[in-house]
C-alpha cells in the first residue's frame, strides 16, 4: 500500500493513507474480514492500515474511523491497572529483540475486556518493526465457559456435601456408640450410609461422563440392543418399587430393525427420561418406539422412542435450554446434568434428541439412533 504526503500549513508534513483495497487490504494474502478473530494491523510508521469486520464488531468501532489512525488512538486499550498498554509495550521503540506480547486481558474504553496479543515484524531479527499485528478475540465465550466451570465445581460441593456429612455422622455414632443402639436402629442408620454412599458414587460417574462428553472421548462399545426389552427392564424396576403397572404403556410398532447400541449408555438415557417422567410429570407415561426410515438414500435406518406424560409439560420459554448444564425441571433436588449427559449420549451415537408438548399436554422426549453395526461388521 503506497502512502502518499503533502505539506500542511506551517510546513509541517502530513501522511495520507489512501482507502483500503477489498480483498486483501494488509497484503496478507486471504480476506482479513474473513478471519473469525480481530485483526489490526499497523505499518512501519504506526498507523493502521487493516481493521478487519471482526475487529470492528468487537470494538465498536468502524473500518472508515480506524484507518489511517494511529495504533493507539484507534486502539485504545489499557491494562486492568489502568496504564495505557501502547505507552507500556512501545512496540516501534522498545528493545529490537522482542518479537510481540503474549495473549492477556486489556479493556477497551468504556471497560469492556477484550483478549489482545500482538505480533511485531520485522525485516530482520533486530531490525525496526515494519508491521504490527494485532489479534483480538471477544472474551464473553471464555467467560460463559469459566462461569459454567464455577457453576459445576458449586453444584459438585453441594451435592457432595449432604450424603458425606451423614456418611460421617453416622459411622462416627456407630463407633462412639455401637453398644447402645438396637439392630434395628443399626441396620437403619447402615442403610442411610449405604444410600448416600450411592448418591456419590452416582454424582461421581455424571461428572466422569460430563468430561467425556466436553473433551469428546465418550466411548460407545456398539452390541446388539433389544429397545423394547431394555425398557420393559426399567418398568419393572418401577412397578417392583411400587409405581402401579397401568401407570406405564409401552407401545413398539414392528418390525424394528436391528440396533447397535452401547445397552449401558442406552440404559443411562432410558433410566434418566423415565425418571424425569415418573418424578416430575403425571398421569400415564407412554413410551413408543418405532422405526424411522432412513433421511435420504444411502444412509441408514433408525429406531426411535419417544417418552411423554401427562403432567404440566415444560414451559415454552424453557425448551431450548433443557439439555443444558444445570437446568431443572422442579425445584425437587438432582443436579440438572442428567439431560445434559442423555444429550451428550445420544450424539455419541450419531443420533438425535428433541423436546417438545405431548398430545396430552406433558412433556415429550423424542430420541432417534440409527441402528448401523460396529466397522468390523460393516
Amino acid at each position: 500500500m503506497s502512502v502518499g504526503t503533502s505539506s500542511a500549513p506551517g510546513g509541517r508534513e502530513v501522511r495520507r493513507v489512501p482507502a483500503p483495497r477489498h480483498g486483501d487490504p494488509a497484503g496478507l494474502g486471504i480476506d482479513p474480514d474473513e478471519l473469525p478473530d480481530g485483526l489490526v494491523v499497523a505499518d512501519e510508521h504506526g498507523d493502521v492500515i487493516c481493521f478487519n469486520a471482526a475487529a470492528a464488531r468487537i470494538t465498536a468501532l468502524s473500518p472508515a474511523d480506524a484507518l489511517g489512525r494511529r495504533l493507539e488512538k484507534a486502539l485504545p486499550l489499557e491494562d486492568l491497572e489502568g496504564r495505557r498498554w501502547w505507552q507500556v509495550t512501545d512496540p516501534y521503540g522498545g528493545l529490537a529483540i522482542r518479537v510481540g506480547q503474549p495473549e492477556r486481558n486489556l479493556l477497551l474504553p468504556g471497560g469492556r475486556e477484550v483478549l489482545v496479543s500482538a505480533r511485531y515484524v520485522r525485516s530482520e531479527p533486530t531490525g525496526p518493526v515494519r508491521r504490527v499485528v494485532v489479534s483480538l478475540r471477544d472474551t464473553e465465550a471464555r467467560r460463559r465457559t469459566e462461569r459454567s466451570h464455577a457453576e459445576l465445581i458449586a453444584t459438585v460441593a453441594h451435592e457432595l456435601r449432604s450424603p458425606l456429612t451423614s456418611v460421617k455422622g453416622f459411622t462416627a455414632t456407630l463407633l462412639a456408640k455401637w453398644e447402645r443402639f438396637t439392630d434395628d436402629q443399626k441396620r437403619l442408620m447402615l442403610e442411610t450410609v449405604d444410600a448416600d454412599a450411592d448418591r456419590v458414587t452416582r454424582l461421581i460417574a455424571e461428572l466422569l461422563d460430563i468430561s467425556r462428553i466436553d473433551s469428546g472421548r465418550l466411548e460407545v462399545r456398539r452390541q446388539p440392543v433389544d429397545m423394547g426389552a431394555a425398557v420393559g427392564r426399567h418398568i419393572q424396576a418401577y412397578v417392583a418399587a411400587g409405581q402401579p403397572a397401568d401407570r406405564f404403556l409401552l407401545r413398539i410398532e414392528q418390525p424394528l430393525p436391528a440396533l447397535w447400541a452401547d445397552p449401558d449408555k442406552i440404559d443411562q438415557v432410558l433410566s434418566n427420561l423415565l425418571e424425569n417422567a415418573v418424578r416430575h410429570g403425571e398421569g400415564t407415561v407412554t413410551i413408543d418406539i418405532t422405526p424411522t426410515a432412513p433421511p435420504r438414500e444411502g444412509e441408514d435406518a433408525a429406531t426411535s422412542v419417544t417418552v411423554s406424560d401427562e403432567g404440566p409439560g415444560i414451559p415454552e420459554e424453557s425448551m431450548n435450554r433443557v439439555f443444558t448444564r444445570f437446568w431443572r425441571g422442579s425445584k425437587r433436588g438432582g443436579t440438572g446434568l442428567g439431560l445434559y449427559i442423555v444429550k451428550g449420549i445420544v450424539e455419541a451415537h450419531g443420533g438425535t434428541i428433541t423436546v417438545g408438548r405431548a398430545a396430552d399436554g406433558g412433556a415429550e422426549f423424542r430420541f432417534t439412533l440409527p441402528v448401523s453395526a460396529p466397522a468390523y461388521l460393516a
